[in-house]
């Protein structure tokens, strides 16, 4: 079994150990409520810390056979009127990426989220009610091209507003 040279600590404790200076302001995409905004809209803006940390723990070491993990982020937002970080992100992205990349992947949630529930409802999704594969798989593909073609749409429409997200 492999023994640390310092005790375990929680990615909240690292982050607190950098240090509120260590958090930089970063926007990340604009809003869907009214402001100051390109297209009319609020940019989205957080403090962050990005930190390279290796993980550890028996688990890890257990499950990858003994084999250390690389070197990856830790990136944690800290806003401003909060005493602690709040959210935490691992990525295995390079130790070169921008903290800017890091913190506009890390907040794709949201679009992976309403693309969901775009095809769910709207397209269809939700109504499957067959009960072979292939009838599941037709409906899927065919929701799928439908989406992509709804997004083309979209961006076609408005390329400025898209290329700032």
């Amino acid at each position: 079994m492999a023994k640390y040279p310092e005790p375990a600590c929680s990615v909240k404790a690292l982050v607190v150990e950098a240090g509120r200076g260590a958090a930089r302001l970063v926007s990340w995409r604009d809003g869907s409520r009214p402001g100051k905004g390109r297209p009319g809209h609020k940019r989205m803006d957080s403090r962050f810390v990005a930190l390279r940390i290796r993980p550890a723990g028996r688990e890890i070491r257990e499950a990858t056979a003994g084999v250390e993990l690389a070197e990856s982020w830790l990136l944690a937002e800290w806003s401003a009127g909060e005493p602690g970080p709040v959210q935490f992100w691992l990525s295995d992205l390079p130790e070169n990426t921008p903290l800017t990349t890091l913190v506009r992947l890390a907040k794709l949630r949201w679009h992976i989220e309403h693309d969901y529930r775009e095809l769910k409802q709207p397209l269809g999704l939700v109504h499957f009610e067959g009960r072979s594969f292939n009838g599941w798989h037709h409906l899927v593909t065919l929701a799928s091209l439908t989406h992509a073609f709804c997004t083309l749409r979209r961006l076609a429409a408005a390329p400025k507003a898209a290329a700032s997200v």
